[in-house]
């Protein structure tokens, strides 16, 4: 019975030993949503779910919230919201509920979100300076030396062949 207690005692010690007190990090993700980070207080990772609350207030009397956050699949005690704000400056709260307490609270600035740009690529096949370029060797076509590099090869070839194409065997 002394052993069954003494279990029970040590497998509950490393959920106590870290406290009930969060540390919330709250952070624009870059577009127009939050990023929280939750560790305890002592700087584990956490291991328990916790369902955080996530308020927000802008410019002109904007308000988001209260919004109970999931935690995100990056990783253990990460929440993250998406889209949820709209362009502007917002001051962003995060409580954590009993018996893990927290509160954070943080300016964000929000923007929206970043498309990437395909600018167009210009055509110069058929721009008049590409098309001089090419005619003087000078572009992407093949030029001249493509030409006079084949040329020496053939006659370094024929050079090397032709003394032994024009012995004869010595019968014996």
């Amino acid at each position: 019975m002394l052993a069954g207690l003494l279990l029970a005692v040590l497998a509950a010690a490393p959920a106590a030993a870290h406290g009930d007190e969060l540390k919330l990090t709250v952070a624009g993700d870059g577009a127009d949503g939050v990023t929280i980070q939750a560790v305890y207080a002592d700087g584990h990772r956490l291991d328990k779910l916790v369902r955080l609350t996530l308020t927000a207030s802008g410019s002109e009397g904007r308000t988001v919230g209260p919004l109970q956050l999931e935690p995100a699949a990056e990783g253990q005690g990460f929440y993250t919201t998406g889209p949820i704000l709209s362009p502007g400056s917002w001051k962003v709260r995060v409580t954590a509920p009993a018996p893990h307490v927290g509160v954070a609270t943080a300016e964000v600035e929000s923007r929206p979100a970043q498309t990437p740009s395909l600018a167009p690529v210009a055509d110069t096949r058929d721009a008049p300076s590409a098309q001089a370029d090419r005619s003087a060797g000078n572009g992407d076509a093949p030029g001249w030396w493509w030409t006079v590099a084949v040329g020496v090869a053939v006659l370094v070839v024929v050079a090397l062949t032709a003394p032994l194409l024009g012995r004869r065997r010595n019968p014996s």
